[in-house]
């Protein structure tokens, strides 16, 4: 009863972060953006603009739920529940710390220690996108339907790569599960030092998973209204937002635990107990809203890809590359890592 008690507390409180850092994340979006161009970005709601993402959910409530009179009804109202769902799935495997020491019981800062933590992952991403693809195609309208063809083409298509890229990593640490990855990086044995290629591609690979900047061609402003959400309004809208931001901040997450150390950082050895658990949140953490600003530098810095550059570089760059890197790695661990 108690182990089930810790775990509903540990659940409520990532659920709680994750959509505070996603809200949040639209905030700093704006912010980022409008430092890149010179601009001051929000600054009317609240001190510093910091109530700005409290307004604007506010504005989806409060705003009509509009539903197209051709739409196929109930698959227009499940597509956007299936991609904030698959969306919040994923952080349950990941491990945010070590573990903590309260009311004498040693707490696991993890929902689930499952053994193949990284395919949960990867099933939980390849179902995502049937929540872009049934919203999409359920609108009736072709420009929704346009997007969710190219979203899920797309996502499809990088999938492979991504998982090729984690291959390599699995070979090296000798595990799907996700905290013996982050164990087997303490001190500087961090991933990067090993995977550079693999790291790119995975990157790479995770920007056009969350249908990001320089691959948002699913929702192309300037081609396709909106994309798949065209027809979407109030909070259906904001779920499928809130899934992209959610999406970006478990990828900068998985990127921080696979690549660079999950929750360990130099000199760790020096801390024990609660204070080593504390800290090693903090520095995954620290980690985590890194990428999440690097996801964002990209998106004011690069212009977008056509739809053909696109799908070159995820089945003739990208994936024979993350080939190669796997190929490398096996023999490197075959003839001289052991």
């Amino acid at each position: 009863m108690d182990l089930i008690l810790e775990k509903s507390i540990l659940i409520v409180v990532i659920f709680s972060i994750t959509l505070v850092i996603a809200m949040y994340s639209t905030y700093m979006e704006r912010k980022v953006a409008a430092f890149l161009q010179d601009r001051i970005g929000p600054d009317r709601a609240g001190p510093f603009g910091l109530l700005q993402p409290l307004a604007d959910g506010g504005k989806m409530f409060f705003k009509e739920d509009f539903i197209p009179a051709n739409s196929e009804r109930w698959l227009f109202i499940l597509g956007p529940g299936i991609a904030m769902l698959t969306a919040l799935m994923t952080s349950a495997v990941i491990p945010w710390g070590t573990s903590i020491e309260m009311f004498g019981r040693n707490i696991s800062l993890q929902v689930a220690d499952i053994n193949i933590g990284v395919l949960y992952v990867m099933g939980f991403l390849s179902i995502g996108v049937y929540g872009i693809m049934v919203g999409g195609w359920a609108s009736n309208n072709k420009y929704s339907l346009m997007g969710a063809i190219r979203a899920s083409s797309q996502m499809i298509s990088y999938e492979l790569a991504m998982g090729l890229s984690i291959i390599a990593i699995v070979m090296m640490n000798e595990s799907l599960s996700l905290s013996v990855i982050a164990q087997k990086q303490d001190g500087w044995h961090w991933n990067i030092l090993y995977q550079p290629l693999g790291f790119l591609i995975f990157i790479v690979c995770a920007f056009a998973e969350t249908n990001r900047a320089p691959f948002d061609l699913a929702e192309c402003e300037s081609e396709l209204i909106g994309g798949y959400h065209t027809e979407y309004s109030s909070m259906k809208l904001g779920f499928y937002l809130f899934a992209e931001y959610i999406n970006m901040f478990i990828s900068a997450t998985m990127i921080s635990t696979l690549y660079f150390g999950a929750y360990n950082f130099p000199g760790m050895h020096y801390f024990e107990g609660n204070t080593l658990a504390i800290l090693g949140v903090l520095a995954l953490f620290a980690k985590i809203f890194f990428f999440i600003f690097f996801f964002m530098w990209v998106r004011w810095t690069l212009p977008r890809f056509r739809y053909d550059q696109l799908m070159h570089l995820g089945w003739k760059v990208l994936i024979p590359l993350a080939i190669i890197n796997m190929l490398i790695t096996g023999g490197w661990i075959t003839y001289v890592w052991k």
